[in-house]
């Protein structure tokens, strides 16, 4: 979350073309450098642009990062995107808490997980039924009403497409058959992988645009549209995000005084 990033304190940008081996963003809006600082006087990590398979890297690639943050001593990972809002109920601004997640590009065989496993990370068969943690998440429901949010806060599904282009008619009500209430490129590898090397998860969709569902719609999805609501929502979203980190650390401390 570019936006984030931008309000550390003490902050130190490394751009990723100089870290070895790492991935460079191609997208517009995503800058390409990890932010280190402290928010709210805890010391943080952000990722200033994130990597896409549709980018043309492979999914363990996308998400490298996360392995790296382990390696630096992150214990949780909070996992942000943009997403088209296939839940009627949602409107564009919305945010979406993440429960749960359909990965579909994993039903295809394609898997962040995928080729030998190492085991100093975490297991070969890591488990995903509670892949977005709880107590996280009931939380965040928490700090949603205190700052005034509980009308735009909801708890959904969510499901990662290769893309780049957004979904056809027919295949956005196959998702929503199957239980899809938010659509979007990223995250699910992200979060597979930070549970695999257990990192505590969670996860949230500003609601970009609503997923067109009728054919006799004149309505076309487009990035712009997805990088203006951003930049509409993005003081309440650092809000959001800067008491979340407050609850994790206080949390932490109490177990480790």
């Amino acid at each position: 979350m570019g936006s984030l990033a931008d309000v550390l304190d003490g902050k130190i940008e490394v751009p990723y073309e100089i870290i070895p081996h790492f991935p460079r963003s191609t997208v517009q809006g995503h800058a390409g450098k990890l932010v280190f600082g402290y928010l709210s006087g805890v010391p943080v990590v952000c990722m200033k642009g994130r990597f896409h398979y549709y980018e043309g890297y492979p999914l363990w690639k996308c998400a490298m990062p996360v392995r790296v943050m382990k390696l630096l001593g992150v214990t949780h990972l909070v996992a942000t995107n943009a997403a088209g809002g296939l839940n009627p109920k949602f409107e564009v601004g919305d945010i979406m808490l993440v429960k749960d997640h359909i990965n579909l590009m994993g039903f295809a065989g394609n898997n962040p997980l995928q080729g030998p496993n190492d085991e100093r990370f975490g297991p070969r068969f890591p488990p995903m039924n509670e892949a977005y943690d709880k107590t996280l998440i009931r939380e965040a429901k928490r700090i949603a009403k205190e700052l005034g949010l509980e009308n735009i806060v909801h708890e959904g599904c969510y499901t990662c497409l290769g893309g780049p282009n957004f979904e056809t008619v027919a295949e956005l009500k196959m998702l929503s058959m199957l239980g899809a209430d938010s659509v979007g490129m990223s995250t699910v590898h992200e979060v597979i992988t930070g549970r695999h090397c257990d990192l505590t998860v969670m996860a949230f969709s500003l609601i970009t645009n609503k997923c067109i569902t009728a054919y006799d719609s004149n309505d076309n999805p487009n990035h712009e549209e997805v990088m203006d609501v951003g930049k509409m929502r993005q003081d309440v979203l650092k809000l959001f995000v800067q008491s979340i980190v407050k609850y994790i650390k206080q949390t932490e401390d109490s177990i480790n005084p």
